[in-house]
């Protein structure tokens, strides 16, 4: 495999060509040497040709995980040495992969080609034109190959030679000073003279001294080797050298009289321009210098001029002031030694600022909100506000709000508390020394007081809301008119720009003609030379050392200072309250940042509605512990929910949004308001009917007002008049539209209570649904109590009554009626004060008229019950006998008057013929079994003819009654038979 090394790169060939067989010169083949390879030898680097590129040892890093022979397990002498083959040259190969390896014909590959001389016949006459160049090349340069090959011989000699001399005679830091220096060209062992070593140290002493000699003569040798080589041209040198001399000296002669020459020139010609330039320069840089001081004197006065801007509160001029001098400290004086700590107490400075500013902001909300509460809402020093919010959104202070909305908590506490200890102070019967909380004291006020309190609280809690609102107005609108500079900004450099794009469009075309040789006015012609090239004309045309500013005004510096500084332009604006401003373009604040930052303050607003909402529920919660609210009565609670709902209305007017925890709170205590209002009534009236005798009731005037002022469409309760009730008598009767109704007294307070309901639903509409809810509970709980009481029978035990007549019947039906009667004004009242959605809770009101209408039926039913019980007892008993008309005819007439007089004055005369057609009814059926009983019949005989008497006498007995005369009783039915 070593030959693969020395092969040469192309195909070997034994024709006589030999082209192929070009060996390389001596100096060709020879390298520099080679260093030892490295431990870990790097990979090839993909040239073949180059054998420095194999890999002859394994990579610990590259072949870590690919198998190479190197992980082989047998090793070579082991391979060579087995002793069972004869063939030494085989056993390599087939110590591991069997005998037959190396017998083994291999098959051609099916991929390969064969490869032909053919194949490098286009390669042969390429490259045999450039090998006969070759060849007459080398036979021009025989005589210098020749000399190449000598030198080259003598030079790998000396080299030799060399390399027998230490590396450490070589080193450029050679000395023998050095004590390891010395030590390593002369050992000591050399010089010991101890025991019998004497005479083999003095040959050792005499080697080590031969040896240097012939390192020493090596040296001298390749010296003079050198010396010898170079001798020519040393000889050449020094021949030239009084040559050189004698050019040296003329040359010498030649510069000075060239300087001489130069010096006059310059004394004639250069030296007074030269001086004229000089002190132009000088006048220059000392204008500049005079500028810069003055500039530096301005700067000096920054600080007391800040301090005093800010004893009069300027705080924007402040922190303009200390931002144009930042920037001047920056772009102009920077590298000013004096200056050094300037940038650092401007810093500082502003820093200081602003923690006044919010400091001084504090103490404005507080002195806002804290001063008296009277009618006028204006704003406190508006000027000093405006400048304030100004400085701060400079400074990017965009939370100082969050300090506003502090101080309206604190100043809300503030005024419940100064109310109550006011209120208290005026009160004699509490005595401030025994009763020392607040609270305490609060919950000793009687309702008036405690009403007057309350309304005091909502008067200056609403009077505070508009002096809020007026403060966060104007905030609102500086943070606004920012708003409109910035677009008003952006607008502008969207025109400069465009306008710069026209003036580099004319600039093109300018440029454009210049380059064609043309002149400006030759291609626009005169007059039309836009302004954009006009003005670019005029500004080439303006000579570079023309100063820009005279020497006793303003020199260049300060033009750039000028510039410098104007780049915050100022424009002024008006607040809402006339409150001139100059607004500033250095305020860097994005449109987002200020639109949020107006949102907030907005918001705030709304929270000051609440805060004050929040602070009012405390007032009514700390009030309502010892249930002080839930024992009012109704008149006062709705006069507490009229105050309540006008200041809620007031505020969400000042405020633009609806607070939720008052009216929560309200909403709450009307809960609470309904459920005692609601079991008040429910008891009284659940005792009004315990006590209820079931007998008709006189009606007093006032009560048949009540009615009267429902007919009339207003359902509320009329206000007493002493004097006018006093006059009127009771009467017997109920007039409601025209129509009688007997009433028990139980009766007559359901309708006031129902219209007490009616009227707490107008006074406190929020409890409409809850009214509607209790109002129909308690109809349904007279319906049926009144129903034990009457149908079942309980006011026997309940009040006492011997037993339930057909007129406490009557009379039942006739009350329910009457508020049958009442139900659909009721509804019709609750419909027009309920949302659209709560329609479908007005189902309780048809749900309760079908209750009374069963209830009523079930009475009727009744009465015509007990007669027809009565007809079978004495129907029963009838014999068809003289005399005319009989017993039992007679008690039944009897019965009927009896019944007819007890009913006829409570119903009304259609429900009164109605009920006794049913009894008629009744009658007839029992009259008809009994006759069939009898066997009598329709025939015209004696019994037949005492039935028609007795039937007659039936018959006359009750259509003489009052309102039945003419009740058609049908009695032919009693002779009909079933078929």
């Amino acid at each position: 495999m070593a030959s693969s090394h020395s092969s040469s790169p192309v195909p070997q060939s034994n024709s006589s060509d030999a082209f192929f067989k070009k060996e390389m010169d001596a100096t060709k083949r020879f390298r520099p040497v080679q260093s030892l390879p490295d431990v870990c030898p790097k990979e090839p680097t993909g040239n073949a040709g180059n054998p420095n590129n194999l890999r002859d040892s394994p990579s610990l890093v590259v072949d870590q995980q690919r198998w190479t022979i190197y992980h082989s397990k047998v090793n070579l002498p082991a391979a060579l040495n087995d002793p069972r083959l004869a063939k030494r040259e085989s056993d390599f190969f087939t110590k591991t992969w069997g005998v037959d390896f190396v017998d083994t014909e291999v098959t051609p590959s099916f991929y390969l080609p064969q490869i032909t001389k053919e194949h490098f016949a286009l390669y042969q006459q390429e490259i045999t034109p450039r090998e006969k160049v070759h060849e007459r090349c080398k036979n021009i340069c025989t005589s210098k190959d020749t000399f190449d090959r000598t030198l080259l011989h003598t030079h790998d000699k000396s080299r030799t030679d060399l390399e027998q001399v230490p590396k450490i005679f070589m080193k450029p830091d050679f000395a023998l000073e050095d004590s390891l220096t010395f030590n390593a060209v002369l050992p000591w062992s050399h010089f010991s003279t101890a025991g019998g070593k004497g005479n083999r140290d003095a040959a050792s002493s005499k080697l080590l001294q031969e040896k240097l000699s012939h390192y020493l003569d090596i040296v001298e040798v390749n010296i003079a080797h050198q010396i010898s080589l170079r001798s020519e041209a040393f000889f050449h040198a020094m021949t030239s050298q009084h040559e050189l001399q004698d050019y040296l000296r003329k040359t010498s002669q030649a510069v000075k009289l060239l300087r001489e020459k130069i010096s006059k020139i310059d004394k004639v010609m250069c030296e007074g321009s030269l001086r004229v330039l000089r002190l132009s320069l000088t006048r220059n840089n000392c204008i500049k210098a005079y500028n810069k001081l003055k500039l530096m004197a301005t700067v000096h006065q920054t600080q007391p001029t800040v301090q005093l801007l800010l004893s009069t509160s300027e705080y924007v001029g402040a922190l303009d002031l200390i931002a144009t001098t930042q920037e001047v400290l920056q772009q102009e004086l920077q590298g000013i030694h004096s200056f050094r700590h300037l940038g650092s107490q401007l810093c500082e400075l502003e820093k200081l600022i602003d923690k006044m500013m919010i400091a001084e902001f504090s103490t404005y909300a507080r002195n806002d909100l804290n001063r008296p509460l009277e009618d006028d809402c204006q704003i406190l020093e508006e000027e000093r506000l405006v400048s304030l919010v100004f400085g701060l959104l400079k400074q990017r202070k965009l939370n100082f709000y969050e300090i506003y909305g502090d101080e309206m908590i604190n100043t809300a506490k503030n005024i419940i508390k100064q109310c109550v200890v006011n209120t208290v102070s005026q009160i004699e019967e509490i005595d401030t020394e025994v009763v020392v909380k607040l609270a305490d004291q609060m919950r000793m006020m009687n309702f008036p007081q405690w009403f007057d309190l309350l309304k005091d609280i909502f008067s200056k809690f609403t009077i505070f809301l508009k002096r809020i609102k007026a403060t966060l107005n104007t905030i609102r609108s500086v943070v606004f008119l920012v708003l409109d500079k910035n677009q008003k900004n952006r607008d502008l450099e969207d025109t400069l720009q465009k306008n710069s794009a026209k003036e580099s469009t004319v600039d093109t075309e300018v440029a454009y003609l210049t380059h064609e040789g043309m002149f400006i006015s030759d291609a626009f012609g005169d007059g039309e030379l836009p302004a954009g090239a006009a003005d670019t004309a005029s500004q080439r045309n303006t000579s570079p050392n023309s100063e820009p500013c005279s020497s006793d005004s303003v020199s260049e510096p300060e033009c750039t200072t000028d510039s410098s500084s104007s780049k915050e332009h100022t424009s002024s604006s008006v607040t809402p309250g006339g409150v001139e401003m100059m607004i500033s373009d250095d305020m860097k604040l994005t449109d987002l940042e200020l639109v949020r930052l107006a949102n907030n303050i907005q918001e705030l607003l709304y929270n000051a509605s609440d805060i004050c909402h929040d602070r009012s529920v405390k007032f009514l919660m700390a009030r309502a512990k010892d249930g002080f609210l839930e024992k009012l009565n109704s008149n006062e609670f709705v006069t507490l929910s009229r105050l309540m709902e006008g200041f809620i209305l007031d505020t969400e007017q000042i405020c633009g949004r609806k607070s939720m925890s008052l009216r929560g709170a309200l909403q709450s205590q009307a809960n609470r308001f309904v459920n005692r209002f609601h079991e008040e009534r429910k008891t009284k009236l659940s005792l009004l009917l315990d006590n209820e005798r079931w007998k008709q009731a006189e009606v007093p005037a006032e009560f048949q007002d009540l009615v009267d002022s429902v007919s009339d469409g207003r359902i509320s309760l009329p206000e007493k008049k002493p004097t006018a009730t006093e006059e009127r008598k009771p009467a017997e009767f109920l007039i409601v539209e025209g129509q009688k109704y007997a009433t028990v007294g139980t009766v007559l307070l359901l309708i006031r209570i129902i219209l007490e309901y009616c009227q707490c639903v107008d006074n406190i509409p929020s409890i409409t649904t809850d009214m509607l809810t209790r109002l129909s509970d308690l109809l349904k709980y007279f319906n049926s109590r009144s129903c034990q009481l009457v149908l079942g029978a309980g006011a026997l035990q309940v009040v006492g009554l011997k037993t339930i007549t057909t007129k406490n019947l009557a009379l039942s039906s006739r009350c329910l009626q009457l508020i049958v009667h009442y139900i659909p004004v009721i509804r019709a009242h609750f419909e027009t004060r309920l949302q659209p959605k709560q329609f479908s809770m007005l189902r309780h009101f048809d749900h309760i008229t079908k209750d009374y209408h069963d209830h009523i039926a079930e009475i009727s039913a009744k009465l015509v019950a007990i007669m027809d019980s009565l007809f079978d007892k004495l129907l029963s008993k009838y014999e068809v006998k003289a005399p005319v008309p009989s017993a039992c005819f007679r008690n039944i007439c009897k019965q009927m008057a009896k019944m007819h007089e007890a009913i006829y004055d409570l119903l009304p005369e259609e429900q009164t013929q109605m009920l006794f057609l049913r009894i008629n009814a009744s009658y007839k059926l029992h009259l008809k079994r009994q006759l069939a009983h009898l066997n009598v019949v329709n025939d015209g005989g004696p019994l037949n003819g005492l039935v028609t008497s007795d039937v007659a006498f039936y018959t006359g007995n009750l259509q003489a009654l009052k309102g039945l005369n003419n009740l058609d009783l049908n009695m032919a039915e009693i002779w009909e038979q079933k078929r």
